[in-house]
């Protein structure tokens, strides 16, 4: 028998395809909107929201019987808070231009309501270890749509990847820029991966029938 049974399994597999958090719940929109013109600060989100999402999961479940219900939502916030004030720290001391690029969205994991919908929902009802399966799935499930949203906004914006120049130099015109390729200036705009995130639910939909009969 694996590390994982089949039930627990789904709670990471899910949330990375026909439960995702953001193309099937419409969840954590604004940060897929407002991050992810690069690669790299999706990346960062995605690790951030993969940590405070494992871990607050985890300190929920284990203070479920112990919180009482008026005052759950004011214990979660707590939580969450405390989580994402040591990822802004770490940033801080640890990546210190990335964390002003980032700025004020960090702090704005508070509010994700992914992270406070898998408290409520989940964490306060069930053990640790499936309470930090399912953190891990949602945030996993996330960060995956922010990192292939920022791939094309970087790769088809900018030409670059990561700041590296991966089509060639526009300036000198070599590449791909030497037969008349341009930068697509649209795709740095927050529109654009919205209209990304919209092409990858028609994937994504179109791969499973059953997505468009449940919704």
């Amino acid at each position: 028998m694996g590390l994982l049974s089949k039930k627990d399994s789904k709670l990471i597999m899910d949330p990375l395809a026909d439960n995702n958090p953001i193309t099937i719940q419409v969840l954590g929109i604004c940060s897929a909107l407002a991050i992810t013109a690069q690669l790299k600060p999706s990346i960062v989100m995605a690790v951030s929201v993969l940590f405070v999402m494992g871990v607050g999961n985890v300190v929920i479940s284990l203070l479920r019987n112990l919180i009482p219900s008026k005052i759950r939502i004011i214990v979660q916030l707590i939580v969450v808070a405390t989580l994402v004030i040591i990822v802004d720290q770490v940033l801080k001391a640890f990546a210190y231009s990335l964390s002003k690029e980032l700025s004020v969205f960090i702090g704005l994991i508070i509010t994700n309501c992914i992270i406070m919908g898998r408290f409520e929902a989940f964490a306060l009802g069930n053990k640790p270890w499936r309470s930090f399966l399912d953190g891990i799935g949602n945030a996993a499930g996330y960060g995956v749509i922010l990192i292939i949203v920022g791939f094309f906004r970087e790769l088809l914006g900018s030409g670059t990847l990561f700041g590296f120049p991966v089509l060639g130099n526009p300036v000198t015109k070599t590449g791909l820029y030497a037969i008349g390729y341009e930068n697509n200036g649209f795709m740095v705009l927050p529109p654009m991966a919205l209209i990304v995130v919209g092409i990858i639910i028609w994937v994504q939909r179109s791969k499973n029938k059953d997505l468009i009969e449940e919704n």
